[in-house]
């Protein structure tokens, strides 16, 4: 296995590791969510038979998790009286736009109490700009 060269043969990495860790680092991007509450449209794109197809899941963002590469964001949604949670890497390279709606103003970061209210209830208050 080729090692990348180091002063001190310990600290030296695995090159494929290396490798991976540079061009991984390197696609990293920047979108609007903040730690406040959203509604927000994620935007998706896949190839279906041969051609790119945009996927669109707008809902309300409950969480945020991790740091760095490995950061994602939960999106909730009501479908048809069931609700549905998606969980979107952040530097997903098939992540194609997120465009924030409103603003929510809540007292928590992390906001699971939505998933036991139903209807008026579950509403967000809107925070003025």
């Amino acid at each position: 296995m080729h090692v990348v060269p180091s002063q001190n043969p310990e600290n030296s990495i695995p090159w494929i590791l290396f490798h991976t860790y540079k061009t991984a680092s390197s696609t990293r991007r920047s979108f609007p969510i903040s730690k406040l509450v959203t509604k927000s449209l994620c935007i998706t794109k896949f190839v279906k038979a041969k051609r790119h197809v945009l996927s669109f899941f707008k809902g309300t963002v409950i969480q945020r998790s991790g740091a760095g590469l490995t950061e994602t964001f939960t999106i909730r949604k009501i479908s048809g009286n069931v609700g549905v949670e998606r969980i979107f890497p952040l530097n997903m390279p098939n992540l194609e736009k997120i465009e924030i709606n409103k603003l929510g103003k809540v007292r928590r970061a992390r906001i699971f109490y939505l998933r036991g209210l139903t209807g008026k209830a579950a509403r967000i208050k809107e925070r003025r700009a």
